[in-house]
């Protein structure tokens, strides 16, 4: 049998063996993604990002506790940053979410970026689609950080948590003008620190400034202290609200359309690539492309038309 089909009778040890194939870009893995495709679309994504010592992995291991009290199947994707040194990754994530290690309901899964931005790993669009066809219900997604740049988890999740905590200096600062667009419900974690209030004041005025027309969804700000599960049977209840409005808005069908058309558009960009660079690595061309280039015999431009013009046929366009 198939991964994918053992995937689908429950095999757990299937899945997580074709989320490290597709981690590590084994083109089988390929062949069992189109299998379980159909199966996809069910889940709930939801994506928690926030700066490091947000607390995200604690938030995440008791919203994951809150959709089991409710009897909900979770996975859970939590991403961690690779060494541009080593290439290693901590993958510590699972310590603080060890207590549903032995949870037959519950799937985590680490990934490394890998020097992948944006905040999420090459392959956290597929293994999410792994977990979807698992039959996940809810799939939490904990991105590495946060940071203007790192905003690739609102193209992946229907819910979007943007968690702050006071303390980070200057608070302002601290929540980037690119995450205040992205966040749908934004949380103050350890709200039982000193300036945790304020945080939240702040947050609220930045967020009012937003424009909006009626029928936007507008974010509101929540305090939590996830250490102690204060706060979050609020923070689930305003997650299932933006649910409801998505669904109720026409706005989840069109998030859908936009990821899958984003997930073709990423595939087709890596398949090309690879499929062309990976001809020209083997016949010696891109050897010689780089020493015409440090000779100065040809620029960068002019080698890329003729690549494409040799292995796609397509003739080289003139200014």
């Amino acid at each position: 049998m198939s991964l994918a089909s053992r995937i689908l009778d429950g095999e757990l040890r299937a899945a997580a063996r074709l989320m490290r194939n597709l981690d590590d870009g084994f083109r089988s893995a390929v062949d069992d993604m189109k299998e379980l495709y159909s199966h996809t679309g069910r889940a709930f994504i939801l994506g928690i990002t926030g700066p490091p010592g947000a607390g995200k992995s604690t938030l995440v291991d008791q919203l994951t506790a809150a959709y089991r009290e409710q009897g909900k199947r979770v996975g859970v994707v939590a991403i961690d940053p690779t060494s541009p040194f080593t290439g290693g990754a901590i993958l510590g994530d699972r310590i603080r979410m060890n207590r549903h290690a032995d949870d037959p309901g519950v799937f985590i899964r680490s990934l490394a970026t890998r020097g992948h931005m944006g905040g999420l790993s090459r392959s956290t669009a597929d293994v999410v689609n792994v977990m979807d066809a698992m039959g996940m219900e809810v799939v939490i997604i904990e991105t590495v950080g946060v940071g203007q740049d790192e905003i690739d988890i609102v193209r992946l999740a229907h819910t979007t948590v943007v968690v702050s905590v006071p303390g980070l200096g200057d608070d302002i600062q601290a929540i980037k003008a690119g995450v205040l667009e992205i966040g749908d419900v934004f949380v103050v974690n350890k709200a039982d620190r000193d300036g945790a209030d304020r945080t939240a004041r702040e947050l609220a005025a930045m967020l009012e400034m937003k424009k909006t027309v009626p029928g936007d969804w507008l974010p509101k700000v929540m305090m939590t202290e996830a250490s102690r599960n204060r706060g979050i049977a609020e923070l689930v209840d305003e997650i299932a609200l933006h649910r409801s409005w998505l669904a109720d808005s026409g706005t989840l069908e069109r998030i859908r359309q936009e990821r899958s058309v984003r997930h073709f558009e990423e595939l087709l960009r890596e398949r090309l690539f690879a499929e062309v660079f990976g001809h020209i690595r083997v016949n010696g061309r891109y050897r010689e492309i780089v020493e015409a280039m440090a000779s100065r015999r040809t620029d960068p431009y002019s080698a890329v038309d003729a690549v494409i013009s040799e292995r796609l046929g397509t003739p080289c366009q003139e200014s």
